[in-house]
Formats: C-alpha cells, structure tokens, sequence
C-alpha cells in the first residue's frame, strides 16, 4: 500500500511539473527540467511496485507447486515468462524484475514470523524512488557474488555505501561503481578474476564488404597501454583542430573520434615498421595508483588510470616495470606542489596530484588522457594562482561549460582528500546545490 501512495504522490508531481500545456513543445526549459525529473521518480516508483508483484508472481509460480503454478496456469513456462509477455519487455528484464522483487520481498523465518528483507536498504531506496530497477538489480547481483566472501557485517555497510553512492547516478556509472565496488567487497578475488579475463583476451581480424574487421577483447592489463596511447592521440588530434585558424577551411578535421582512434592504430602499427617518427600522443602516460604498503606486502588493489576495472598487486608491478616508475611524494620536499604566481601552467607532478583526487573531468568523468588542468580563478582575470586548490581537470566540454554557462567550481578540503563540488547555476538550479564530482562520486571508502 504504501509503495502505491509513493506512485500516487509521483503522478501528482508530474501533473503540478506539466501545468497547462497541452504537449511537450508547450512546456518552458524550467518545466522540462521539472517534467524529467517527475518522469524519473514515477518511473522508479511503479518499477518497485513492479517488483513486488514479480515477486509475488514467482513465488505463486514456483516449481514445487506444478500443474498449480501461476505460469503454467496461464500458458507460460516460467513467470518471467509471463511478465515479459504482459508488460512488453524482456525475457531476461523480467528476470532482473523477479529477482529484485525476492531480494527485497519481506520474508518470514521457519516459524511464519516476519524478518527483514535480505536488501532493505535497496528495499527502501526503491521505495523511495531514489534507485530503479536496473541499478538495484546490479547492486543486488553485486553483494551475492561477494556475500560469502565478504561476511554478513561487510556485506550490510556495502549495502549501504552503495545504494548512498548509486542514488542519482546514471545506469552507465552504477556500473562503473559496481566493478570498483567488488574490489573493496572482496580483494581476494582479484587476481582469480584477472586471471579468468585474461585467457579470454583476443583479437580478430576479418573482411567484408570491403572493410578489414578487428574485433579486440582485452583484460585490463593489456588494454592499459592501449586504451592511454589511442586517447592520448585522440587528444592530441582536438588539440590540433583547436589550434587551427579556420575550423570552416575545406582541408579542416572534420573526422569522428572512431575516425581518429582508426587513424592512429594505423600510425601506431606503421611507427612500429618503420621506427623513425615521433608519434603524437599529448603527452600520454600509463599511470598505476595504489598504496604503498600494498605495493611492498603484495596484498590488495591497484587502479590504472583510464580503466574502470581494478587490478590486483602483481598486475601493477609487471606493468611498473614495463614502462618504469616516477617516484614522487604528494606534499613532500621532494616537488613543490604549489606555485602561486611564479608559474602559470601545472607542472607534471601537481598534474598527477590532481588526477589522483578528480580521477579524470571533474565533472563529467572523462578519463585524465582527455582532460586539461584549468585554473578555477582565472590567471588573468583573477590573479588566481597556480595551486593544487586553484586547479581542476576538465574535458574541452566542461571547460566551456564553465566558462561560458555560469557554473562553478568549489574545491573543500586540502590535497587529493580534498572533494570538488560543481555548483549549478541559477537558471538550472535555484537553489544552486553543490554537485558532488571527481574522483569521490565513485569511490568506495575503505
């Protein structure tokens, strides 16, 4: 009952959003915004009464029951089955809505006595319509690969960290979110996993129709230095575009980035036959990030810069000793990580210092390969000095965006602990609520 009052309350929202228009074309910028995000709340609110009832279904379905079985009954062979065929979607969505629906469902013990949900706090979320059913069904499947492993006490505060961390997010970063998230969950199971991906890696090449087919599948190892070196010519190939005097000129770039990642897998592949060009790769680096008491015991995790998918300890040494290691020590004698007035542009080392706090564009999660290190108070206009407080990584996008649509930047804090917060503007937000961004929207706490 009371997740069809939040439905009700929903509907209600989005009647107030839409006001008079008769359609979508009536509607001002204000009111889109308002009517999207009525959408999204209704959405999520009717999928989690979606999953109780799939729920319910199931368990009137259950095998045991036979010739009995609400499914069969009704001319299905499973009740995803028969989900699929009365709501239109998905075999394998209705799938996901069944097993959302038993995770959260209310249980009772061996005596009849009620006991919590096995996810409540997922439950609430979906009540609440801070999470759908696709993002719960990953962190669901998530917290059962790890259960075991994990423990109950570990697996709770997972649950909650991660439904804290999931609630606003897009479906593409809760997965991003998921796979760092089973690595903290269960860092022993790292290097077994590696291991599997990695006797999967291939490469295929084909033709047809006139075209040279390659298909990679890589492991996180080896597509390391190939995911940096591709960007990095990616970034190089803008940079240039830029650059140039006259974007309308008939010899201008007007290739896609699928063109230029084409393009400079065929540069690659000649520089190695022929080894006489400088290839140009803005200054691309694969860079390995973990502690350093894990690096000298062996245990834990380590992330590559670039690849959302963790590695394990033997991973990044092999690849620190293929490409070799810059030491350096954030906040130490060893590099001075703040300049004030005396520089204009970041030097290298507070680079690395700002890719390990942002982890890429601040704001719109890019990898580091395809950002820039911007000034947040202007050099010029605003004396603002070249300090790891004053910088910020940004793709080109951003950059404008911050320039040019009156957003904000705010960093709280000091050195790579410190957050960055994006602060809309007043036409899209009128409260201008901070927006958490960088590297912390996708952390997990130890």
């Amino acid at each position: 009952m009371a997740k069809l009052v939040g439905v009700h309350e929903a509907m209600a929202r989005l009647d107030a959003a839409w006001a008079d228009a008769h359609d979508a074309t009536e509607l001002s910028r204000r009111q889109l915004i308002a009517v999207n995000a009525a959408i999204g709340v209704l959405q999520r609110r009717v999928e989690a009464v979606q999953a109780d009832v799939a729920a319910g279904i199931a368990h009137e379905s259950r095998p045991e029951l036979g010739a009995e079985s609400l499914a069969k009954q009704q001319g299905f062979r499973s009740p995803a089955k028969l989900i699929a065929a009365t709501t239109g979607v998905s075999a394998g969505d209705a799938a996901r809505l069944v097993a959302v629906g038993e995770a959260t469902a209310p249980r009772a013990d061996l005596v009849g006595s009620p006991v919590p949900a096995k996810y409540p706090v997922v439950r609430d979320a979906l009540a609440t319509g801070a999470l759908g059913v696709a993002a719960a069904g990953l962190l669901i499947a998530l917290l059962e690969r790890c259960r075991v492993a994990a423990g109950v006490e570990r697996t709770a505060e997972g649950e909650r960290v991660l439904v804290e961390k999931a609630a606003g997010l897009a479906l593409d970063d809760v997965r991003k979110l998921v796979v760092r998230a089973e690595a903290w969950l269960d860092p022993a199971g790292v290097e077994p996993r590696e291991e599997e991906r990695r006797v999967r890696r291939s490469v295929t090449i084909f033709e047809r129709d006139g075209m040279v087919h390659l298909n990679a599948l890589l492991d996180a190892e080896t597509a390391a230095p190939v995911v940096t070196a591709i960007r990095g010519f990616v970034t190089a190939a803008f940079a240039a575009c830029k650059d140039a005097t006259d974007a309308d000129a008939p010899d201008a770039d007007r290739r896609t980035v699928p063109m230029i990642q084409a393009d400079a897998l065929h540069v690659f592949c000649a520089h190695v036959l022929g080894c006489e060009t400088t290839l140009p790769l803005a200054g691309a680096t694969v860079i390995v990030r973990m502690n350093l008491d894990d690096l000298e015991s062996r245990a834990g995790v380590a992330g590559v810069d670039g690849i959302d998918q963790p590695v394990s300890v033997g991973v990044a040494r092999r690849i620190a000793a293929g490409g070799g290691v810059i030491p350096w020590v954030l906040g130490g004698e060893s590099e001075i990580l703040d300049w004030g007035r005396e520089k204009r542009l970041f030097t290298r080392a507070q680079r690395l210092a700002l890719v390990e706090r942002d982890g890429g564009c601040a704001m719109c999660g890019l990898p580091p390969e395809m950002t820039r290190a911007h000034h947040i108070r202007w050099w010029q206009r605003d004396a603002g000095p070249t300090d790891l407080s004053n910088g910020v990584l940004l793709c080109e996008t951003c950059h404008h965006r911050i320039h040019d649509n009156g957003w904000e930047i705010r960093i709280d804090g000091v050195g790579t602990a410190a957050r960055v917060w994006c602060i809309p503007p007043a036409y899209v937000d009128p409260d201008r609520t901070p927006r958490l961004g960088g590297r912390a929207r996708l952390d997990i706490a130890a």
